[in-house]
């Protein structure tokens, strides 16, 4: 028999047995963009993980309510084994329908709704930390510009900006924060904001950016406009991505591990899959660290 099946080629598929137990060896992670150099990182570490498990990932970027309802509908109807996904930005009826698929399910940043384990940072203590280092240097004019005003990242990220501001005794003006979107142009466009007003001395000399991107489309206005960082505007970011220290000058910023948040992820879904826990939620919390370079 052995000879007969090695002379036809014959070769298992890889996937049968999964499907004789039900399940298709595939996790899906979704996520808001994958122009986000962070995103794919994740997805790294999860790999990590996942690749000895002989399980298969599918990235998709599911950005904007509408899309994603429909993406986590797709890939529920195609038998995911479990999912992990960044929640803002996606719409509640597509949170309901993953809940009610009863799969294994891990969120970034904050528990998922109803309960379930997800894996963060201290979002707010690491822009906190950023904002005293600025203070530190003498800058008493920090602006603070962030991506979507309603994604819990930019709302942690701000509150953590203005307790620095509020434990330094430094007012928080209104006219200092600043929301476009989590990309490069939208640096440049919230840095314009900050930066054209006709007053010169009412320009921060200092701008929290609320992630790398951002941050170095800052960068960018600063240079079109002649301004030198650090010296006429200090410029921080956040999440310590590849180009951080590649830009001119190199970003100060806050590491955000995602190849360990990544991996972190995927050993909460194995759990899950295994039927190893019974605990209805489970947080995993990791640690940042401030990335002192030469844009601050």
């Amino acid at each position: 028999m052995e000879a007969e099946i090695k002379r036809l080629g014959y070769r298992a598929h890889p996937g049968a047995a999964q499907l004789r137990g039900g399940r298709t060896g595939t996790i899906a992670l979704v996520v808001p963009t994958l122009e986000n150099p962070f995103y794919p990182l994740v997805a790294a570490g999860m790999q990590d993980v996942l690749v000895p498990r002989d399980l298969l990932l599918t990235v998709t970027d599911a950005s904007g309510p509408d899309r994603s309802a429909t993406i986590i509908h797709r890939l529920l109807s195609r038998r995911v084994d479990a999912m992990l996904a960044a929640p803002f930005g996606l719409a509640e009826s597509a949170l309901a329908e993953v809940r009610d698929a009863d799969i294994p399910f891990v969120t970034l940043g904050q528990a998922p709704p109803g309960g379930g384990d997800y894996v963060h940072t201290d979002d707010v203590r690491g822009v906190r930390e950023l904002t005293e280092h600025l203070i530190s240097r003498g800058r008493r004019r920090i602006a603070f510009l962030g991506g979507d005003e309603a994604a819990p990242p930019t709302q942690e990220r701000l509150a953590g900006y203005r307790a620095a501001l509020r434990a330094a005794g430094l007012p928080a003006r209104d006219d200092d924060v600043v929301f476009e979107t989590y990309t490069r142009q939208g640096g440049r466009d919230g840095a314009a904001r900050l930066l054209d007003r006709a007053d010169s001395d009412d320009r921060p000399d200092a701008i929290v950016a609320a992630n790398d991107l951002i941050a170095i489309g800052v960068l960018d206005a600063a240079r079109a406009r002649a301004l030198r960082v650090p010296d006429d505007v200090a410029v921080t970011g956040y999440d310590d991505i590849d180009a951080a220290s590649l830009v001119n000058p190199p970003l100060t910023t806050v590491e955000n591990p995602a190849r360990e948040i990544g991996r972190a992820c995927a050993r909460l879904l194995l759990d899950r899959l295994d039927g190893e826990v019974t605990e209805v939620t489970r947080a995993v919390g990791l640690p940042h660290r401030l990335v002192i370079r030469e844009s601050s």
